[in-house]
């Protein structure tokens, strides 16, 4: 009797046998996870249109491998998109947040959301928007094409080609010794800096990091003198990425 009643409450719950020190009954889709957003916050302010990307990866606490956690995003002043909704722990999620023209001169608070089941993890985010436009992107385009043809016949393996389509944005828009933008393809982010110095000091570095399975750069580059048309050289691979 004991036996068929115990059967009955897992049918009627739906849920699996988990064993640990004994057995208890818990429901898959109701582990208990942590949630994680990179960054914390930005390196600076944003501007109008820009991208914001914010990555968003998962912890379980207990062991689970089938178990999605659904990402979710609310920013008042902002347009929201999502790349990759649906997470496991080791994929990541990419959350855009593009303020608006009337958010100009206020901040924007971000709001990103896992649910699994029965349970939701909140993290918040704040930035302010600034005047500004994005007038790097064409100076930025000429940096990277030096990088994509030594990249394509040095490192086929990274898949990135001449004809390879890139989506690019502002970012760090009041920093001005250093510059940066991000670029985004399919598979990669690439993130690139350069020094508005004379030479030998207007240097230009990239880093990679593989969309959707790593929170953080697994490559980089630099050309130490963008007019001493040096070629790039394996640098040290920055520990997080650049927002």
């Amino acid at each position: 009797m004991k036996k068929l009643l115990f059967f009955l409450i897992l049918l009627l719950l739906g849920s699996t046998l988990t064993t640990t020190a004994g057995c208890s009954i818990f429901p898959e889709k109701d582990l208990p996870f942590i949630l994680d957003i990179i960054p914390k916050e930005l390196n600076g302010h944003s501007i109008a249109g820009q991208h914001c990307v914010f990555l968003v990866t998962i912890t379980d606490e207990k062991q689970t491998r089938e178990a999605a956690v659904e990402i979710s995003a609310i920013a008042p002043g902002a347009e929201i998109v999502i790349s990759k909704k649906e997470i496991l722990e080791g994929q990541v999620a990419e959350v855009i947040v593009i303020p608006e023209k009337s958010s100009i001169g206020k901040s924007i608070e971000v709001t990103i959301t896992g649910n699994r089941g029965r349970l939701t993890e909140k993290e918040t985010i704040v930035f302010n928007v600034i005047e500004g436009e994005d007038d790097r992107k064409e100076y930025a385009e000429v940096l990277q094409s030096k990088f994509i043809k030594w990249l394509e016949s040095n490192h086929p393996e990274f898949g990135i080609k001449s004809d390879t389509k890139w989506a690019g944005t502002m970012v760090s828009p009041q920093w001005l010794v250093v510059s940066h933008y991000l670029f985004f393809s399919d598979e990669w982010e690439m993130h690139m800096a350069w020094h508005v110095m004379i030479p030998p000091y207007d240097w230009v570095r990239i880093d990679l990091r593989h969309r959707f399975d790593e929170q953080k750069p697994s490559f980089a580059f630099e050309i130490s003198s963008l007019d001493g048309e040096s070629e790039p050289i394996p640098i040290e691979v920055p520990e997080s990425v650049w927002r």
